[in-house]
């Protein structure tokens, strides 16, 4: 008797509808491997959008360790296995997830798009993978959810999945208020980001003076913030008091940085144009958004205040991994935030072997930096993570396409893991082994 044939697998089907396509001349908008989908973007993202994207920390080797890290490794297929049946599922936190890709945390997207972190939620929901709501988003997390839930539905879902990245603020209102408020608006996980309690040194952004956060771009969640803006007010009415006027400069670049606080903070444009609001409220932000002097027992504290699970975020070092288990962390990110902060720094994936050995099982591990394709998600499992993030594809994806752009880039990746995992004689995540590569 003839078995029946399995369900088309996510990279057959990625694969049909691209080439069927092509019968009738359609060509695929986002280009379905990674330096043609750089190259693509680049060509619709402003100046200012690229470098603050595309750049890294000094001269960029932090990235070039980030892909030598992976390309060091090379997959070695098994033949004569039979993988007409494969499972991409992972389970993450009691959520069973289509595969075991996240889309990451990219603060200021609105640089690419206008609605950027709603488009991106909206995408991630579509594909039913989790979507790390970033902290310097474009977007209060309250209506990037919203639109998740409103995605999933359409796909008979109850609940689209999503975490929350924290910053941790000088200000411990605005920490507690975040923390509460990801609580209340369903947030699976929460991800403290440990690396960057400064700004790393970003020639790109540096050579052209461009700063996102100065034109109140990627603080939304803060001026969507009640404890935030409680300090705003009390900026203004401070310096309303002491009858000082800011000294400002008249320049063309000025009247283009008043109009972008006007555009991205609340409230009517033409009212915020002459109101002292917006640029208070980038002051307060730039004051306080980071805290150098965040240490362990920080996270000890916030481990005992929050009832959701909790990742940290830039761990690349195997003793950092043992203390947060030991503190009751549920997860690491193994990150050096995409080769953004330090230049020089290890590649996440040379450090993702130290850092899985030394949780040895006893917390979720996921690779945060470097991935680019399919072959890269099957590297990073078969070295220890449980699972990925995209980060740049995805916001190149965006610049494209909008949210059609992001949907593809995640869908590629995963068809293309997929296929890998078929060809390589493998089933599925949970079979993946460093055997499966030769260094």
């Amino acid at each position: 008797m003839t078995s029946p044939e399995p369900e088309p697998h996510p990279g057959r089907q990625r694969q049909e509808a691209i080439y069927r396509a092509g019968v009738f001349g359609h060509r695929p908008a986002v280009p379905t491997n990674f330096s043609e989908l750089e190259r693509a973007a680049r060509r619709r993202m402003s100046k200012q959008a690229w470098a603050y994207v595309a750049g890294g920390a000094g001269e960029g080797s932090g990235m070039d360790r980030n892909r030598a890290a992976l390309d060091r490794w090379a997959i070695v297929p098994r033949m004569l296995r039979d993988t007409s049946r494969r499972e991409l599922s992972t389970e993450l936190f009691g959520r069973r997830l289509p595969a075991p890709v996240l889309v990451a945390p990219v603060g200021a997207a609105g640089l690419v798009h206008k609605d950027a972190d709603v488009e991106i939620g909206g995408a991630a929901a579509a594909v039913g993978v989790p979507y790390i709501f970033s902290n310097q988003g474009s977007a209060p997390m309250e209506a990037v959810a919203a639109e998740m839930d409103r995605v999933a539905a359409g796909r008979g879902a109850d609940r689209a999945p999503r975490w929350f990245q924290l910053y941790w603020s000088t200000d411990e209102s605005v920490v507690a208020s975040f923390v509460g408020r990801a609580e209340n608006m369903g947030a699976d996980a929460l991800v403290v980001t440990l690396d960057t309690t400064q700004l790393g040194w970003r020639p790109m952004d540096l050579n052209i003076g461009s700063l996102p956060f100065s034109r109140a771009v990627g603080i939304a969640q803060y001026t969507s913030d009640s404890a935030f803006m409680a300090s705003v007010r009390e900026r203004v009415a401070a310096a309303k008091a002491s009858g000082q006027r800011p000294e400002i400069e008249v320049t063309l670049g000025a009247v283009k940085t008043l109009l972008s606080m006007a555009r991205n903070v609340p409230g009517g444009f033409w009212r915020n144009l002459t109101s002292p609001v917006p640029r208070a409220s980038v002051e307060t932000f730039l004051d306080t958004y980071s805290r150098p002097s965040l240490c362990w027992d920080d996270i000890a504290a916030l481990r005992e205040r929050t009832r959701l699970p909790l990742l940290l975020k830039g761990i690349l070092h195997p003793d950092d991994a043992r203390r947060a288990v030991d503190l009751g962390v549920d997860g690491i990110l193994v990150s050096n935030h995409g080769g953004r902060q330090i230049d020089s720094v290890i590649g996440a994936a040379d450090a993702l072997v130290g850092v899985a050995d030394a949780v040895d099982g006893r917390a979720r591990v996921i690779l945060d930096s470097g991935v680019r394709g399919g072959a890269d998600v099957f590297k990073a499992l078969a070295l220890g993570a449980d699972a990925v993030t995209i980060g740049r594809p995805h916001i190149y994806g965006l610049a494209i396409a909008g949210r059609q752009g992001v949907q593809q880039v995640i869908e590629n990746i995963i068809a293309e893991f997929d296929i890998t995992m078929g060809l390589a004689g493998v089933t599925s995540p949970q079979e993946l082994t460093v055997d499966a590569l030769h260094r």
